[in-house]
């Protein structure tokens, strides 16, 4: 099995290279990614040195949006799968930044559909996100439904390369799935992500920076499900042409989020609560029917477990 990995080095790409070289022994990587600076780029060295060394991994740096190295790499590679975890993330980076993400997000997919309509490919995995559900979205969240209007810039980008990747599959005939993870976190986490920067500021007595009372509701995911998710996808029949949800379906209030870090991590914790954030959804839930029935999906890791996995990572990590 010979797979693209785009944004490889990240946090999800690098659980998912791990896992796949893990479950299947014949599977050859090519990983690319950029390693940009949205966060430091040691961190995603750090990620991909784990395998990196392998022969069955070739690392190769560089970007979604390069149309020149992305056809050499379809036309070198012989690619039976595309898992497209590329691009760019983060709702409150990208109002202060919406051309950046315009073109990662949506002109790089498409540099990479239209490589999968020349070069042919067995299944296009596209990770969209959870934050295409706008407003006005019943909860829980059902693919099926209407969307609503995206919160953030980064929402609209994802709503748009996921309809680029619908029309692929539609006119072209590219076996495309689009995965909706909802808020992943785990080990090697983003810096910018709420667990890893409430750990961070209890962890050093400073205040954390809460927006709104509290009250807000998140269906955190762990990684390692959201990668079960979508190693599920490339083989599942019925799948193609799908979007499908990958949450946990128990979303928990970001208080008692805080509550568990304070626990785990033995310190309490000091709030600055903060005015609402406009981009923000006051609850995200997946329903995850069509996700069990068509991929066989059902999330095991817990939250108390999961970020009880994240603390003993993040405190192994400030020791290195």
């Amino acid at each position: 099995m010979n797979v693209l990995v785009t944004g490889g080095a990240g946090f999800i790409g690098s659980h998912f290279v791990e896992r796949l070289l893990a479950r299947d022994t014949s599977a050859r990587i090519v990983c690319l990614d950029d390693f940009n600076d949205y966060y430091d780029p040691a961190l995603k060295r750090a990620n991909v040195a784990g395998f990196a060394a392998s022969d069955r991994v070739r690392v190769v740096e560089g970007s979604i949006c390069d149309e020149r190295l992305v056809v050499e790499l379809f036309g070198q590679g012989d690619f039976e799968h595309i898992v497209h975890l590329g691009g760019y993330a983060g709702v409150r980076t990208s109002l202060e930044r919406p051309l950046v993400y315009e073109h990662a997000n949506v002109h790089g997919t498409l540099i990479l559909l239209e490589a999968a309509r020349r070069f042919p490919v067995k299944r296009f995995v596209f990770a969209s996100s959870s934050t295409i559900y706008g407003s006005g979205s019943p909860v829980p969240f059902v693919e099926d439904s209407p969307l609503g209007v995206p919160l953030s810039p980064y929402g609209v980008s994802k709503q748009a390369a996921e309809l680029a990747a619908r029309h692929y599959h539609q006119v072209h005939g590219v076996p495309t799935v689009s995965v909706r993870p909802f808020s992943v976190y785990g080990p090697r986490m983003r810096p910018d992500l709420a667990i890893h920067v409430f750990a961070t500021a209890i962890t050093a007595g400073r205040p954390i920076p809460l927006f709104g009372d509290g009250s807000y509701l998140r269906d955190f995911t762990h990684v390692s499900d959201v990668c079960d998710g979508i190693l599920a996808t490339l083989t599942a029949e019925g799948a193609v042409g799908q979007a499908i949800n990958l949450g946990h379906h128990e979303p928990i209030a970001m208080l008692d989020l805080i509550r568990l870090l304070e626990s785990e991590l033995g310190a309490a914790a000091k709030i600055d609560f903060r005015p609402a954030f406009a981009g923000d959804m006051p609850i995200t839930c997946a329903d995850l029917s069509k996700a069990r029935r068509l991929l066989g999906y059902h999330p095991r890791v817990g939250i108390t477990a999961g970020v009880r996995d994240f603390v003993r990572w993040f405190q192994g990590s400030r020791r290195m």
